[in-house]
């Protein structure tokens, strides 16, 4: 009777027990690693946008016991009452609540399809109406300039001329070729003198601007070719969401009372 008695006894703890084990990872020195570290580190992984693979899920069990070992042994040598360590915890802890007030006041201000599409209308109106594609040389002196344009007369290629002579470094060696652009796009100047100009037609007076003395050919003129309003509406919206959260935290720092 005696021994039944103790087989029942054994089998109540053993059944008591096993949940309480089942919310462990392992048992480390004694101390007991519970799980819910591990389902920690899997959200954060998660939210990376990584998948929580069954082989990623075992590393970073992995992972949980190699701290807890080193956690112990930092403990065991009292590395856990330095000043140093409590200043760097002090900041960590400013840290982490900093980034929740800021995570929660972008959980509670999302930014809106009407405040994406405003933007979108903002942007379209400022870089709609013509795009040009121009080339241009660029030299130091007006003399230089007006050579220049004697040589173009004389059947030079303009596009040799930009590759030998050319200050410019961004389109010099592309033989002075600046791509598409809206003529708000360049200083006041140079558009002025370029949108005077018709297709494949030649400043035949230098233009000055601050970078030094122009001689500019217009290729081509189109309409504007602007992104559809779906191609950028991410980065339009990440945008919105800087502004919001920066001007959030200017009111704050606005508003304080600092002596």
């Amino acid at each position: 009777m005696k021994q039944q008695l103790l087989a029942v006894a054994a089998a109540a703890f053993l059944c008591a027990a096993l949940p309480a084990a089942a919310q462990n990872v392992a048992i480390v020195n004694g101390k007991p690693v519970p799980k819910a570290r591990v389902d920690v580190l899997a959200s954060q992984f998660a939210k990376s946008g990584r998948p929580v693979t069954p082989e990623i899920s075992e590393q970073l069990k992995e992972e949980v016991i190699a701290r807890e070992v080193f956690m112990q042994e930092a403990q065991k040598r009292g590395l856990e009452g330095s000043e140093d360590f409590r200043n760097q915890m002090e900041l960590a802890r400013q840290t982490l609540l900093i980034r929740e007030l800021f995570a929660d006041y972008q959980k509670k201000n999302p930014v809106t399809d009407a405040e994406i599409k405003a933007e979108y209308d903002k942007f379209a109106a400022a870089n709609g109406g013509k795009e040009y594609r121009a080339r241009h040389i660029l030299v130091e002196k007006e003399a230089e300039a007006k050579a220049i344009i004697a040589n173009l007369k004389k059947g030079q290629k303009f596009e040799d001329i930009a590759k030998k002579q050319s200050k410019d470094p961004g389109s010099g060696a592309n033989g002075g070729d600046l791509d598409w652009g809206n003529a708000a796009s360049y200083v006041p100047e140079f558009s002025d003198a370029m949108v005077k100009l018709g297709k494949g037609q030649t400043t035949q007076q230098p233009v000055q601007t601050k970078f030094g003395w122009h001689v500019i050919r217009l290729d081509d003129v189109r309409d504007a070719q602007l992104p559809k309003l779906e191609e950028v509406k991410p980065q339009i919206a990440q945008s919105l969401q800087q502004q919001k959260l920066a001007k959030f935290q200017q009111d704050l720092r606005t508003g304080a009372k600092v002596e």
